[in-house]
């Protein structure tokens, strides 16, 4: 039977979601084969199988070996690959709702730890003063090591107004603190605006979810009716998020048909996602402002802009997550979360494990006696792709950014308000005769 449920082909078609630090995600078609070495190799799993049911002290399900199984192989590949039971794949959807039950923080794994890359401003998490660079060392008293990421989030998800117990671990502690928690509707505001001095407008976007470029167009609009001449697009911390909202964010910035990324998978297939809807209205001065935790799709349209000259970019190095993922779904409700491709910007440019350079590089500053941290990037997560196109070079020395951003003290924002200043002088200047 399973011979030829393995011989058999299957199309499998591929339905786009997101997920913590996911962006780039390819829509088409699978068609999956059991070669005949792959047939041969899976006989010590089948004798494995068996020798566990016939043999293991207690009763074995079948199904949780097979998950398990399912599990430990995709742990093997990068760090964004997973395998999701029917659970995680109903949580995986409800994300690009940008609604969910929760505590609010964004995690990754480095150096074998559950690390928190961000809280989520105003959420329970955030509120209990869980900070950015914690370590997680339980949930609910489990040991989170060689959990998934996925894991571990399904762990801290749940009904709202129930609680979930994290033990955290902070750079500076000799113990670990408790903290309990009490879970919340997680409601993500993808895009918020406002107007600062000298009529310069200023859009922030959290995540890219299905609203998004939706809620852009709203804001821009809003800010048009309060005459502002430049504009501040700020994507610092944004982990990412679907592949088509961020060609569509990136296509109210830039003319009709520009090319905006472009994807190739192991064989070299190549696919291009072009802007299909600009605002001709909106054009005007633009910085682009971005930092160690724009990944994914904030890196897609900050490399977009960047290479059509549409925009300053200034900041740090981003996150450096350039890769595809595909969600597979499979016959029983569970679902394969797979790198499938990677993606570049329209010069070609892949900027995997080595991130968005900034035209102008501006630091955040760390004073005397401030509490600092590592920055956290794709580069340092373990089994992450090569980049392909240069060669990967460890850094020279750790880059430490703070804990604690006061936003009167944000030096990257006050140095974007400043270059759009100024260019309103130079503007304004007469021209020599």
């Amino acid at each position: 039977m399973v011979n030829k449920i393995l011989r058999k082909r299957i199309i499998l078609t591929i339905i786009l979601i997101f997920a913590f630090a996911s962006a780039g995600i390819f829509i088409g078609k699978f068609i999956v084969d059991a070669e005949e070495d792959v047939y041969e190799e899976l006989k010590v799993f089948t004798e494995a199988l068996s020798i566990v049911k016939k043999n293991y002290v207690d009763e074995a399900k079948t199904k949780d070996l097979i998950y398990g199984a399912m599990k430990g192989m995709l742990t093997t590949l990068d760090p964004h690959s997973a395998f999701l039971t029917p659970e995680q794949y109903k949580e995986m959807q409800v994300d690009t709702k940008g609604e969910f039950g929760g505590i609010g923080i964004q995690i990754g794994v480095k150096e074998g730890m559950l690390t928190v890359i961000a809280p989520i401003e105003d959420t329970p998490a955030y509120k209990a003063g869980i900070k950015a660079g914690d370590k997680i060392i339980k949930i609910n008293d489990e040991i989170t090591k060689d959990m998934s990421l996925h894991d571990a989030v399904s762990k801290m998800r749940g009904t709202p107004s129930t609680p979930v117990k994290i033990a955290i671990l902070r750079e500076g502690w000799t113990e670990t603190k408790d903290f309990t928690i009490i879970r919340e509707i997680i409601k993500i505001k993808s895009v918020k605006s406002n107007v600062f001095e000298d009529s310069i407008g200023y859009i922030k976007i959290n995540q890219f979810q299905e609203q998004t470029a939706s809620d852009l167009s709203n804001a821009i609009d809003n800010l048009e009716k309060d005459n502002i001449d430049s504009l501040i697009l700020d994507l610092r911390n944004n982990p990412g998020g679907l592949l088509n909202s961020a060609v569509d964010v990136t296509g109210q910035f830039i003319p009709t048909g520009k090319l905006v990324v472009f994807i190739k998978d192991k064989k070299g297939h190549k696919i291009e996602y072009r802007s299909s809807e600009s605002n001709p209205t909106l054009n005007l001065p633009m910085i682009v402002v971005v930092n160690q935790g724009s990944a994914s799709a904030s890196e897609i349209v900050a490399g977009a802009l960047k290479d059509w000259n549409r925009a300053v970019v200034i900041g740090v190095q981003t996150f450096g997550k350039g890769s595809v993922q595909s969600v597979i779904p499979m016959s029983d409700g569970s679902a394969l979360r797979l790198s499938t491709a990677r993606y570049y910007t329209p010069k070609g440019t892949s900027i995997q494990a080595t991130g968005i350079v900034p035209d102008i590089v501006v630091k955040p500053e760390i004073k005397d006696g401030e509490k600092k941290r590592p920055a956290i990037r794709e580069i340092d997560l373990e089994r992450h792709l090569d980049n392909k196109q240069i060669e990967e070079k460890p850094r020279e020395e750790e880059e430490m950014i703070p804990v604690e951003l006061d936003e009167k003290e944000d030096i990257q924002l006050q140095r974007a308000i400043d270059l759009l200043k100024t260019w309103k002088v130079f503007k304004e200047l007469p021209k020599a005769s």
